[in-house]
C-alpha cells in the first residue's frame, strides 16, 4: 500500500493534476462547469501546488504508488473561525484520493500523518470545512472523531456554498489507534 510522505517541489505537476481530477470527481455532478472551471483555475496548477508546498504554514502530503500520486493532503496552521475554540489550531485544508484508490486505506494513512504532524506542531485542536452535501465525507470524519461546530461559506465561483466546520481535539489522537 502506498504510504504518505512529505510532498516535495518535484511533485507538484502530479500533484496539481490529481487536485484537479479529484475536485472535479468529487463534485462537478453537483455544479456547473463555470463554477467548476473557475475554482479549479485559482485553486491548481504547477504553479500554485509548488507554492503551497515551499510555504511556511502548509504541510502538504502525498501517497503514490511509484509512477502516479493517488492521494493527498494539506495540513495548515493558523487562524481559525471563531467555533473553533483552540489556542493552536491547525486545518485540514484539503484531504482527497483518486477514486479507484477508495476503500484502500489511502484517506486512512493521510488523516493519519496529518494528525501526527498537528500533534507534533502542538496543535489543540484540528479543524476542516466539508460540503453539507457530501455525506461520504461527512461519515468519513465522524469515524475519526470530528463534530460539528459550526459553517462557513466555501465560494466555488460564483456559487457561495455552504460548509460545515467540524473539529477534533489532536490531542487526544494516538498514532495506534
Amino acid at each position: 500500500m502506498p504510504t504518505a510522505r512529505r510532498a516535495e517541489p518535484i511533485d507538484a505537476a502530479r500533484l496539481a493534476a490529481l487536485a484537479e481530477r479529484t475536485f472535479r470527481a468529487a463534485f462537478a455532478s453537483s455544479n456547473t462547469r463555470e463554477n467548476m472551471d473557475a475554482h479549479c483555475a485559482s485553486a491548481y496548477g504547477e504553479t500554485i501546488q509548488v507554492s503551497e508546498i515551499t510555504t511556511p504554514g502548509i504541510e502538504t502530503f502525498v501517497c503514490g504508488d511509484g509512477t502516479e500520486l493517488v492521494g493527498y493532503a494539506q495540513l495548515r496552521w493558523g487562524t481559525a473561525p471563531p467555533c473553533v475554540l483552540a489556542s493552536k489550531p491547525a486545518e485540514i485544508q484539503r484531504i482527497y484520493v483518486d477514486q479507484k484508490w477508495h476503500g484502500k486505506g489511502i484517506a486512512q494513512a493521510l488523516m493519519s500523518r496529518v494528525f501526527a504532524a498537528a500533534a507534533l506542531g502542538n496543535a489543540d485542536q484540528v479543524w476542516l470545512g466539508v460540503w453539507e452535501n457530501n455525506p461520504r465525507a461527512l461519515a468519513f470524519y465522524r469515524k475519526f472523531g470530528f463534530s460539528k461546530v459550526g459553517y462557513h461559506v466555501f465560494q466555488l465561483g460564483s456559487d457561495p456554498q455552504h460548509d460545515w466546520i467540524l473539529c477534533r481535539d489532536v490531542r487526544s489522537w494516538r498514532s495506534d489507534a
